[in-house]
């Protein structure tokens, strides 16, 4: 006699490979403090604070439907409540970090209060503002430099080889982290619903998902993810500024990175970090003329491939390294009776 059974399916053959290759490549990074190049790692880092943004933005936008052009505030805070920190309050400036990112979701609470009651293209606009009354706030605050900004004095007692291989290590660990969370997060039943709310809000709530509860979560966890960023960013960077924390082209570079990536995708973001990290190391010495060709790009990707490159290499191939799906498959077996 023949019978079906049913199973569900949530991996694949490119996310097995890619398990032990990850692993590999992993312990490679993590020793490359030992073997490589200071430029190295420093590299290292910006990719890293590009793709945690990127990564954040792309929760929040991709994954639960808030498409936000001001996320550059949470991003500026934790670069300056690091500083802050460190050379006010006596904190290493590396313990700093994490607290710095504590903080900017702190902050995302109150400030989701006044951008929910916006929606669709006004809460973009409105993350925007939110952002500029931050930058400006900080602008007038003479104890950190105002307008012209200032230099992180704490790491003045560190050598340079301990400071870069410090700032290395985190960047890599902040990494992992926030992929694995965001993966966890997502092949959850919370992430089932933040894809429900997505969709459809109205539907979301009459299956008695808490639409308002669960926007907030996301919301707090992308502003502390951007503030994690912030802080690593300018940890490696020295020296901080009102333009340089809150400038709108840091929401515009995340948005570049995610659609030319694959919105939607956690591949997305990494892909797109690195495209974008690679045009600017060796493209952006044009000026205007490099900020051209990355439109001009963004524009042939989304005329093109729709879903941005990993999204075409998935819908063709089958590829996908974190697969969060839930496949329904059938398999028969012949019993005897």
């Amino acid at each position: 006699m023949q019978v079906t059974s049913f199973y569900v399916e949530r991996g694949n053959r490119a996310s097995q490979v890619a398990l032990p290759c990850t692993a590999a490549l992993l312990l490679v990074a993590i020793s490359l403090p030992w073997w490589g190049e200071s430029s190295w790692m420093h590299e290292f880092v910006e990719i890293a604070c590009y793709f945690i943004f990127a990564l954040m933005w792309n929760l929040l936008a991709g994954y639960g439907g808030m498409v936000s052009i001001g996320q550059q505030a949470f991003f500026g805070l934790g670069g300056y409540v690091m500083l802050l920190l460190g050379n006010f309050a006596g904190f290493n400036p590396f313990v700093a970090v994490p607290v710095a990112a504590l903080v900017a979701g702190l902050v995302a609470w109150p400030v989701s209060k006044i951008a929910f009651r916006l929606q669709g293209g006004y809460f973009a606009i409105g993350t925007w503002v939110i952002s500029e009354v931050f930058r400006l706030s900080f602008a007038n605050l003479s104890a950190v430099g105002g307008g012209s900004g200032t230099s992180l004095t704490a790491l003045r007692g560190i050598n340079k080889a301990t400071r870069e291989s410090t700032t290395y290590w985190m960047a890599l660990t902040c990494m992992v982290a926030a992929i694995s969370l965001v993966y966890v997060f997502l092949r959850s039943k919370r992430g089932l619903a933040l894809l429900a709310i997505r969709d459809n809000e109205v539907a979301a709530q009459s299956q008695g998902i808490d639409v308002a509860r669960m926007k907030l979560a996301v919301y707090t966890v992308a502003a502390f993810g951007a503030g994690l960023a912030g802080a690593l960013y300018f940890v490696g960077n020295l020296r901080i500024s009102p333009d340089a924390a809150f400038s709108v082209n840091w929401s515009a570079f995340a948005i570049f990175m995610v659609v030319i990536g694959g919105i939607g995708r956690i591949e997305g973001p990494i892909l797109g970090a690195l495209i974008f990290w690679l045009l600017s190391k060796f493209l952006s010495s044009y000026g205007t003329w490099y900020l051209l060709g990355l439109g001009l790009l963004a524009i042939v990707i989304t005329l093109y491939f729709k879903q941005g490159l990993w999204g075409y290499a998935q819908q063709r191939w089958g590829w996908s390294l974190f697969p969060t799906q839930r496949t329904l498959r059938q398999h028969e077996q012949l019993q005897k009776i």
